[in-house]
């Protein structure tokens, strides 16, 4: 791309990254994982007071209807073009309100991006700025969703990418990172030993170019991801809810989240006001949530986690400290719902909404039931489960 040409991504106010712990400040334009100076993640920052001179709401009509339609706070992915991800819709959950005694539930669908995953926003842009930066090839562990985007991105943009799956992998996202041409290796235990016997491989092989795609490790997935935010406030005239329900594994997308409402606030678009973030677990494998409640600022490793839920199962989140923060930022909370109720709530939301979610979605509506005993949402909040 010649210098000063105009393509679909241009508009990026991206200004540089900050290390989310100590701030350090890294140069945008390069490849970057992990803090140069504390290794831990990176977040991109913004000129916010020019994104907002043209990133109104009013200034999104006639933009396409994908992530990339907030395109001031996005990094500039230079000639890439959308497969579709983002802008996904905010549907009434009115049978399953009325069954609750709520007024206002929403569902926030990300089966519909491509892949049909949560993960897709996330790996777009990650799998975009990876080789707008220069990335010869891609790796990442994955429990199934993130390996079968990152498999079908870096198809799209013509990247080789090795996917990391524990051997408990369903059969099908196997199938699926495979049909994308990935390259698939399977590791015997969860996503944090694929991670492992991932960079063991890469450390064998110094000269393989790998750029690692792990949640976190790069400053990108992040920025897909937040979009959610964005659009939450789009789709609801401008206002956000009270309470947002999140089902977390490495949690990015409720960190994502939470740094899109400052933007917003910055941008204009909104005020102080926060909805309350609930993050949700399996009682099979709830880092988190044993964090949260016990006051800490980063979470214990946990041992032997078992859930069907595969995005569920990461035992140990680099970005632990984020989500803990933002969860009481919020003033929100951390749950642990019943493994053994999941399927149970695949049905509930199937047969009431016509939805046929993964159990990490449906692990929301279980958490919704324990909010409502505990008499942690008032039954005229707005709620949104995603």
């Amino acid at each position: 791309m010649e210098k000063g040409e105009e393509t679909l991504m241009s508009g990026s106010t991206l200004t540089h990254l900050a290390c989310s712990a100590c701030e350090t400040s890294h140069e945008k334009g390069h490849l970057w994982n992990l803090c140069r100076s504390c290794g831990m993640p990176l977040l991109a920052r913004y000129d916010l007071t020019a994104a907002r001179a043209t990133l109104t709401r009013d200034g999104l009509v006639g933009r396409p209807p994908d992530m990339w339609r907030y395109r001031e706070v996005m990094p500039d992915a230079g000639d890439y073009q959308p497969l579709g991800e983002g802008f996904t819709p905010l549907l009434p959950a009115r049978r399953l309100a009325r069954r609750y005694g709520l007024k206002h539930l929403f569902i926030k669908d990300e089966s519909i991006n491509p892949t049909g995953s949560f993960k897709a926003r996330g790996l777009a842009a990650a799998v975009a700025m990876a080789r707008r930066l220069g990335a010869k090839a891609l790796c990442l562990p994955s429990a199934g969703n993130a390996g079968s985007a990152a498999a079908a991105y870096g198809a799209w943009v013509g990247l080789p990418v090795h996917v990391f799956l524990p051997d408990e992998t369903p059969a099908p996202f196997l199938r699926e990172a495979a049909a994308y041409g990935a390259q698939v290796h399977t590791v015997k235990g969860h996503i944090g030993d694929a991670g492992r016997a991932m960079r063991e491989m890469m450390a064998a092989e110094p000269g393989g170019g790998w750029f690692d795609l792990s949640t976190l490790k790069e400053p990108y997935r992040i920025e897909g991801k937040k979009t959610m935010g964005y659009e939450l406030a789009e789709q609801m005239g401008g206002e956000l809810p009270e309470v947002v329900v999140y089902p977390t594994g490495g949690g990015t997308g409720l960190i994502g989240m939470w740094k899109a409402f400052s933007e917003m606030e910055s941008l204009g678009w909104i005020d102080a006001r926060r909805p309350r973030m609930i993050s949700v677990q399996s009682d099979g494998c709830a880092p988190i949530v044993r964090a949260f409640e016990l006051g800490m600022e980063k979470a214990e490793p946990w041992l032997d986690p078992r859930t069907i839920a595969s995005g569920l199962r990461v035992p140990s989140a680099i970005g632990d400290f984020l989500m803990l923060r933002a969860l009481r930022e919020s003033n929100g909370r951390a749950v642990a719902v019943a493994e053994d109720a999941l399927v149970g709530a695949v049905r509930e939301i199937g047969q009431l909404e016509g939805i046929f979610t993964a159990p990490e979605g449906a692990a929301t509506v279980l958490a919704l039931q324990r909010l409502l005993e505990d008499r942690q949402v008032s039954t005229s909040d707005r709620i949104v489960l995603f």
